[in-house]
């Protein structure tokens, strides 16, 4: 179940083992929208690394926290009615219970959001 109802929905989600592509559309109407902020859009960083949270559990098949963070880099605002529609990599490995994992966000040709982090099965 997603944290964040109707902020998103799933398009298209493949994956090839341990690499997952999503290709997902926001809802720029949401009401996180209203205060973040009123008549320009910006996605919250937070709400990204949640949807990257979300895809490896869909990927996994099992809940999932955070357990560290070990690179976050915003480099590009995500506006959901200029760009509704973003594509999200994941590259999973597994061991232990834990999962290492590296994403990248974008839309068009243009990268967002990079990440890397440690998830363990909760």
């Amino acid at each position: 179940m997603s944290l964040l109802q109707d902020f998103y929905s799933v398009i298209a989600f493949t994956t090839d083992g341990a690499k997952v592509s999503a290709s997902i559309s926001l809802n720029g109407s949401h009401s996180v929208f209203q205060g973040h902020f009123p008549g320009n859009p910006v996605t919250p960083g937070v709400c990204m690394m949640q949807i990257i949270k979300e895809l490896a559990e869909k990927w996994a098949a099992s809940p999932l926290m955070l357990k560290k963070a070990r690179n976050v880099k915003f480099m590009a605002i995500i506006n959901p009615i200029q760009h509704p529609n973003i594509q999200v990599e994941l590259d999973v490995e597994e061991e232990d219970g834990l999962l290492s994992i590296k994403s990248t966000t974008s839309f068009e040709d243009t990268t967002a959001l990079k990440f890397s982090g440690i998830f363990q099965k909760v």
